[in-house]
């Protein structure tokens, strides 16, 4: 075959693959994902609203404090219950899925998307420090994972499309769809391929568009999820100061808020009440005791975040728990939302904690702004700093920069200012990087996969392969292929036989022989797998 031919050959074969197995199925997912994510982020949105509402009502009429209690906590060992039958939907879910993308264990995705549904949507009704945008990710995975394995596509297809379903349900939860491409390259591969980028970027503009269609059906807004938010006054340079101080005081903070995750993730391991469902009962009294002071401690913390707003005026209004100043009823509301989020996150109670994440970092940036305009800070940059602290304690603990600084700009809609932003996330990548933190969701899972046990259940297997003509190899580069979990390419030997000592640049060719190793549940599936890119082989020959 010609240079030519083979060129018009690998162009076909690229074709197929991207329009079939990346582009159609992506729009598929997307368009699932969108009506599974819009109709739960409908329902959690009207039912934080009904939990503040009955929460009044009990404050109002305090004989009723009791048969909350009682309710919340036979909802506590029924949620305990159902996470413990299933754990995929411990925490917020997003550690479990991005496992799931990368190929370190299956699941059942029907099986976790109900009981996910279900198990943070009651939570969100229960009135808890609940966010919706960490179950929205993970769901968004389960529909990519169930189109996949409906339409019978190939492992490697399935775990693009677990990506691209979270993609979506990041950008449907957050209206975010810069973010939520990002987020499939940052975060759940933590690479970055063609086929990765495309995959996400179809199944958002699909999911998006379904967004739009069934909130505009039901008279919805769709316009931005935080307004309110007014950052057109450029900061002085003697003005960065001030940025660069409050993010390190609340990267501090975050840093300190890992350390407490995984404090209390050891405690609650040896709480044995109730075959260990009973440590549930600590985090959902907490958050009825903690509702009961204020709503402001409850929910995702939309609602919270929004009170902080003060459309460019630089004075914040209408945020008091019982009659306290400003400042009083900031700090209040910060230490009820920080320590119900550690415990949420350490117990493994099934909702999310993304937003409630940024709602701790608002509170602070508010809480900072306020002690900056009396020490000579402009007013009217409040709403900035509020947005960078955001930024900052969620870059500082997930260690996701470019997500955490392209989330801002998509969630106020503001795209203005950039450089003071770029200051407050390079300082939280620096205090994380200092204190040695690994990234938050990442340590979560390397718990879970050690909690479930996953590590033990595989075995170390090893593959040798020839590369065919017009295979995905032939062609490509090793770093630029997306190959099983945890794998290796060890060794390449040309026809001619010699060897090749690969690295990531390395292009391979057809016929060149390759010894492939990792850690497998199923070989079979694996040597699948590995024949989706290398080509089908004529015989297994290890």
């Amino acid at each position: 075959m010609t240079i030519k031919n083979k060129t018009v050959a690998r162009a076909l074969r690229a074709f197929k693959f991207y329009a079939l197995n990346i582009v159609c199925l992506s729009v598929i997912t997307g368009v699932a994902a969108g009506v599974v994510i819009t109709l739960y982020t409908i329902a959690t949105s009207y039912g934080e609203q009904i939990s503040r509402d009955y929460y009044t009502l009990i404050v109002e009429n305090p004989a009723f404090v009791p048969l909350l209690f009682v309710g919340l906590a036979a909802s506590a060992i029924a949620i305990g219950t159902l996470v413990k039958f299933v754990p995929m939907i411990r925490g917020s879910g997003i550690p479990q899925i991005e496992g799931a993308c990368r190929g370190k264990y299956p699941f059942n995705w029907y099986i976790t998307l109900c009981s996910m549904f279900a198990a943070s949507l009651a939570c969100v009704f229960l009135g808890l420090d609940a966010g919706s945008e960490g179950p929205s990710i993970e769901m968004g995975g389960c529909v990519g994972e169930g189109t996949g394995r409906i339409l019978r596509r190939t492992y490697m297809v399935r775990r693009l499309q677990i990506a691209s379903g979270a993609s979506a349900g990041f950008a449907v939860a957050f209206n975010a769809p810069v973010t939520g491409m990002i987020f499939a390259l940052e975060e759940a591969f933590k690479s970055f391929s063609p086929a990765i980028f495309v995959s996400a970027a179809v199944s958002v503009v699909s999911a998006l568009a379904v967004r739009t269609g069934i909130r505009s059906a039901f008279g919805l807004d769709i316009s931005f999820a935080m307004n309110g938010f007014v950052f057109s006054e450029s900061m002085s340079f003697s003005e960065y100061g001030y940025v660069a101080l409050a993010s390190l005081i609340v990267a501090v903070f975050a840093v300190a808020f890992y350390y407490g995750v995984m404090a209390l993730k050891k405690l609650f391991k040896r709480i044995t009440f109730l075959k260990g469902t009973g440590k549930f009962l600590i985090p959902f009294l907490l958050s009825g005791a903690f509702g009961l002071i204020t709503v402001y401690a409850m929910g995702g913390g939309h609602y919270f975040i929004h009170s902080l707003a003060t459309d460019g005026s630089g004075v914040i209004e209408g945020v008091s728990v019982f009659g306290a100043g400003l400042v009083a009823s900031l700090i209040i509301i910060i230490v009820m939302r920080y320590i119900l989020m550690m415990l949420y996150m350490a117990c493994g109670v099934p909702c999310g904690a993304f937003v409630p994440m940024l709602a701790v970092g608002a509170g602070l940036g508010a809480l900072l702004s306020v002690a900056f305009s009396s020490a000579g800070m402009d007013p009217v940059h409040t709403d900035y700093l509020i947005i960078i602290c955001m930024s900052v304690f969620f870059v500082t603990f997930v260690r996701a920069p470019i997500t955490g600084l392209f989330l801002i700009f998509e969630l106020t809609g503001q795209f203005t200012n950039l450089l003071p932003a770029l200051i407050g996330v390079v300082i939280a990548s620096l205090v994380a990087e200092v204190c040695r933190l690994e990234p938050g969701y990442e340590q979560l899972l390397h718990s879970f996969i050690k909690d479930e046990g996953f590590a033990a259940k595989q075995k170390n297997e090893r593959f040798e392969l020839i590369i065919r003509p017009r295979s995905l190899a032939d062609g490509g580069r090793i770093n630029k292929l997306i190959w099983p979990s945890g794998g290796l390419v060890v060794s390449i030997t040309g026809e001619d036989g010699g060897e090749i000592v690969p690295s990531g640049g390395t292009r391979l060719q057809a016929g060149q022989r390759i010894m492939f190793e990792c850690s497998t549940f199923d070989r079979r599936e694996t040597l699948e797998y590995l024949c989706t890119i290398v080509g089908k082989q004529d015989g297994e020959i290890i």
